[in-house]
């Protein structure tokens, strides 16, 4: 088991942009934190209104956008504009490159957890896809918003991984197994505090199991919201 507590990540402080690292980015660079797995970057970031990202090229990455709170429009250089807000999931296979940008709405903030994923096949045309999930649907149970083929409504990604989204109320608990026996989990703790096979964690709180059979998960004092990244553990 890895653990990566919310007060030990990487912050960057750009007046417009405040942003922790979950794993090396940018300015932030730890020799133990530069991946696990095919799961390269957790940035949870908060974004002033009115501002965001200009133009700016990516390449052989999925990239996964999960809104907080606000909204977020996105533009690319293949023609797709989109915005997303609470709720929604947006992902981005960079594939042989693609530029895009992204700017909060001009009234508000934004809060939002940006993920990038190493890819399963390289040099892939570029893809863009959002979505809404309905909230409810992921009360007390698991929601699998990202997954290799867009299984049960999810949204399709070039990696052999699956994210699911929980909300969870107080004293409840749920079993996560996984989908692919050789892939590891990351649990990202969104909000609330939860016991994770029989340890505490708090908000902001990122744990990761390289190896597992099950993972029993339980909200402690209040609801909370957790997401689940099962991630394959081998890349090449």
């Amino acid at each position: 088991m890895i653990t990566h507590l919310a007060d030990s990540r990487g912050f960057a402080d750009h007046g417009w942009l405040q942003s922790a690292h979950t794993f090396s980015f940018a300015d932030y660079y730890h020799s133990e934190r530069m991946h696990f797995g095919a799961l390269r970057v957790i940035n949870d970031d908060v974004i002033a209104a009115g501002k965001g990202f200009g133009r700016h090229p990516h390449r052989d990455m999925e990239i996964i956008t999960i809104p907080l709170e606000g909204s977020l429009k996105h533009e690319d250089s293949e023609g797709n504009v989109g915005i997303i807000n609470r709720g929604e999931v947006q992902v981005m296979s960079a594939g042989t490159g693609i530029s895009h940008s992204e700017f909060s709405d001009p009234t508000l903030i934004t809060k939002l957890l940006q993920i990038w994923v190493l890819p399963k096949k390289f040099g892939i045309k570029p893809r863009y896809e959002q979505k809404h999930f309905f909230l409810s649907e992921r009360k007390n149970r698991f929601q699998l918003v990202v997954s290799p083929d867009g299984r049960e409504g999810s949204l399709a990604i070039n990696q052999d991984a699956f994210f699911s989204l929980a909300e969870i109320d107080a004293d409840l608990g749920l079993v996560y197994r996984p989908t692919i026996l050789s892939n590891g989990a990351y649990v990202f703790i969104i909000s609330g505090s939860f016991l994770i096979n029989g340890n505490t964690y708090k908000a902001r709180d990122g744990i990761g199991f390289p190896v597992f059979n099950e993972l029993s998960i339980k909200s402690l004092n209040g609801p909370g919201e957790v997401l689940i990244m099962e991630i394959p553990m081998l890349i090449k």
